[in-house]
């Protein structure tokens, strides 16, 4: 770990991490607004009008063909930056890791206190029964998946035009208020109400990880620049 970075942790009593789709380009998963990302990629459609709400019930197989090809990416395997966390966890000093991304990595990598903000691609739910799935409900199913009931499987995953999930939302603002160490780690900042939560950080430092510059550089007590795996493990 940046040696300064590890003085800061040090230092602190109550660390939380706020991330995005940096954190997993590491295991091969694409972000959406990098050069190779999926904003840069061509489909009939653009990408962000096929993750919206309104698409998924007009274009249920193109939401579905478009899902599978791109936001399935369940041979991934946790980083070093999601092992980072998960070991700073266990050893007292993470408090909650706050993430954007819907792969479920940092689970994986073993941090319990988790508060995905646009839920997971592991989870699923019938629409019109509510019956749980696994992703292998998605993965191997064609066309459009659907229950025993007749009901479409939707993946528990925050589209466009849908709202946060209040609980999680209220849970993230808590941990952000209460910490006096806050790392922001492979985001952008662009995507709100999400990008919003840092300013319910005032206290204490605020260090950003970063690729490239955010709307948070200036406010913040220590910028790196470069691969979180690198800067965090």
């Amino acid at each position: 770990m940046n040696k300064q970075l590890q003085a800061l942790i040090n230092e602190c009593s109550n660390m939380v991490f706020f991330g995005g789709a940096g954190v997993s380009t590491e295991s091969g998963i694409p972000d959406f607004r990098s050069v190779d990302g999926l904003y840069h990629q061509r489909y009939p459609w653009p990408p962000e009008e096929i993750l919206s709400h309104d698409f998924f019930i007009s274009h249920p197989e193109e939401f579905y063909r478009f899902y599978r090809d791109k936001m399935l990416c369940l041979n991934a395997k946790p980083n070093a930056a999601h092992l980072a966390l998960a070991r700073l966890e266990a050893e007292g000093k993470c408090k909650a890791v706050i993430t954007q991304n819907i792969d479920g990595l940092h689970t994986a990598a073993g941090s319990k206190h988790v508060l995905e903000l646009h839920g997971s691609v592991l989870r699923n739910h019938c629409m019109r029964c509510g019956k749980f799935y696994e992703v292998s409900a998605i993965e191997q199913s064609e066309g459009v998946p659907r229950c025993s009931c007749g009901g479409i499987i939707k993946p528990e995953v925050v589209l466009y035009q849908e709202s946060l999930d209040m609980k999680v939302l209220n849970e993230a603002v808590e941990a952000i208020e209460k910490a006096d160490l806050l790392i922001v780690g492979g985001t952008s900042l662009a995507v709100y109400p999400a990008a919003g939560l840092i300013d319910y950080f005032h206290p204490g430092k605020l260090v950003v990880i970063n690729k490239t510059p955010t709307s948070a550089d200036k406010r913040a007590d220590v910028v790196f620049t470069g691969p979180i795996g690198e800067i965090l493990f």
